[in-house]
């Protein structure tokens, strides 16, 4: 009895260590199957920004404000009127030109009836009418002038903050309030000559701001310069950014990222790369009786965050190991934990093993 239990005692050992053997021939991988994405090749710079229409109103006559109609920082419409400045001359001058007008259009009715009638010379009647249509400039001329004393939005936008006050002289020039159209914004920057080529309109592109750190607006290359500067070698491009929200303000710097040579490509995460010198390989999993491993050679392109451009050594859908490299052997049989993709992380799996 005592040399079976010991014999089997002996036996459980031997099972064990063979089970242990045959697990640490089987080293636990996690899978990614490759896959096309967009892939391009990011150009950074920095850039300004500017309002898609500013301007700083201001008055082309010298009178007092008898009149202003905005709150600093408001959203005014195209047309409003934001300032008026004291035209009561102006006006009492309008309706004087405006009798004249009338005394002038009822003479000339009057000997346009006496002319029908023979009673009244034919030079009479153009004399009537001249009268009438120089009446008439005058009057036209001086409704223009009253234009002079109304200060409309010319688009609409938000007004800055009001630095003059109702009985406030103002002379031609003097800057009475600013207006900025900010549902758009223009963002300006400067980048090397030697990618010119590369650019274009309509290329999509990324930006961000210091004041929103969390935040990434996006837009497209609207325009390119059409000079070289000679002193920078470098090339000015304006793009549009889209602000529903207007939190971008003209004068903000902003670090950008243009999306240059937009292309398909195969993408793999730098961790299923093993470099060996300038050569780079990707541990392939085979699907067949049993996962084994398959190590290949694989060109690379570019690279960005975590990833890596494939251009030749694999294909679309196959599945290449990105954890667990490190006890991986070619033609090794591996035990898949898990595959990872754009909803399950390498953590996930590890912690859903233990």
């Amino acid at each position: 009895m005592f040399a079976f239990k010991r014999f089997f005692c002996c036996l459980l050992l031997l099972l064990g260590w063979a089970a242990g053997a045959y697990a640490q021939s089987q080293p636990p991988v996690i899978g990614y199957h490759v896959k096309t994405e967009t892939w391009s090749d990011p150009l950074e710079a920095l850039g300004t920004l500017n309002a898609d229409e500013s301007v700083t109103l201001s008055a082309t006559v010298t009178d007092t404000i008898a009149e202003i109609n905005f709150d600093d920082g408001e959203q005014v419409e195209r047309g409003r009127l934001l300032i008026r400045l004291e035209d009561s001359e102006e006006q009492a001058l309008l309706r004087a030109a405006q009798a004249i007008t009338d005394e002038r259009r009822n003479a000339s009715g009057r000997a346009s009836q006496l002319q029908q009638r023979n009673l009244a010379a034919r030079a009479d009647v153009e004399d009537t009418q001249s009268q009438l249509r120089q009446a008439q400039a005058d009057a036209q001329a001086l409704e223009a002038r009253l234009e002079n004393y109304r200060i409309h939005a010319p688009f609409s936008g938000r007004v800055g903050f009001r630095n003059v006050s109702v009985g406030a002289l103002v002379t031609p020039g003097m800057a009475l309030v600013t207006l900025d159209k900010l549902d758009v914004m223009k963002l300006d920057f400067s980048v090397p000559e030697v990618f010119l080529d590369r650019l274009s309109a309509g290329l999509s592109l990324s930006a961000t701001t210091a004041a929103y750190p969390d935040e990434v607006f996006r837009g497209e290359i609207s325009s390119i310069g059409t000079r070289i500067d000679p002193v920078s070698r470098s090339v000015n491009v304006r793009a549009e950014l889209a602000n529903p929200d207007l939190k971008l303000r003209p004068g903000m710097l902003m670090e950008v990222i243009v999306q240059q040579r937009v292309r398909d490509a195969l993408v793999l995460p730098e961790a299923a790369l093993q470099p060996s010198g300038n050569r780079h390989f990707v541990m392939v999993i085979q699907q067949q009786e049993a996962p084994r491993l398959e190590r290949r050679e694989v060109a690379i392109g570019e690279r960005r965050s975590g990833e890596v451009e494939v251009l030749e050594g694999i294909r679309e859908g196959d599945l290449v190991v990105i954890h667990g490299l490190q006890l991986a052997r070619e033609g090794q049989e591996v035990r898949i934990l898990g595959i990872a993709d754009d909803t399950t992380d390498i953590r996930s799996l590890l912690e859903a093993d233990r």
